[in-house]
């Protein structure tokens, strides 16, 4: 299975040694988890407003995200399987709903669990009123440049600029909260 660190880069081993763990990790060990939609701040506010419990938390860029939690889930499920797209937590029909609020502008569905630096990214873009890039679940490589996040490329496709030494994931701040009760909780203050 590949694994993503967090700038991306592939490896293969199910181990990661201490000085390969991703950037702001702290050590192996360390879990991080999301599964949230990010868009602009004014399209997610304006959306998010029809879902009950929902709440929207600044990122870098003038983007933000909606952690999905049980609330939300429960409020955007249509009852059928949502796994159509290969999410782990994608409510059945939400997919309708993100494509009505990509009208506004261009909105993602991001999921990300690693723990002592192994794991997985998948995330989709729709823009327009359809689904506009993805599902990704696995990097993408251009010829001589390194690996880039399947969030990182939903970001990018949301209008993220990166500097250099960091990719849009690390560029936004979406590493600063571990899990969707970090961005909560964090939200609250």
């Amino acid at each position: 299975m590949w694994v993503l660190e967090w700038g991306g880069t592939r490896v293969q081993s199910r181990r990661v040694r201490q000085d390969e763990a991703p950037i702001g990790w702290g050590g192996l060990g360390v879990g991080y988890e999301l599964q949230a939609v990010i868009a602009s701040d004014g399209v997610l506010r304006v959306g998010s407003r029809e879902v009950p419990g929902s709440q929207v938390v600044p990122l870098g860029q003038g983007l933000s995200l909606m952690p999905m939690t049980d609330e939300v889930f429960d409020a955007v499920t249509d009852g059928s399987d949502g796994r159509d797209l290969g999410f782990w937590r994608l409510p059945g029909g939400f997919d309708s709903l993100l494509a009505q609020w990509s009208a506004a502008g261009p909105i993602a569905y991001v999921e990300a669990e690693y723990f002592g630096g192994v794991g997985e990214q998948r995330a989709a873009v729709w823009a327009d009123g359809a689904l506009a890039l993805g599902p990704l679940d696995e990097p993408t490589k251009k010829r001589f440049s390194r690996a880039v996040s399947p969030i990182s490329q939903a970001l990018r496709r949301l209008g993220a600029r990166r500097s250099l030494g960091e990719d849009e994931f690390e560029a936004v701040g979406l590493g600063r909260h571990r899990s969707n009760e970090d961005w909560i909780s964090s939200s609250a203050c």
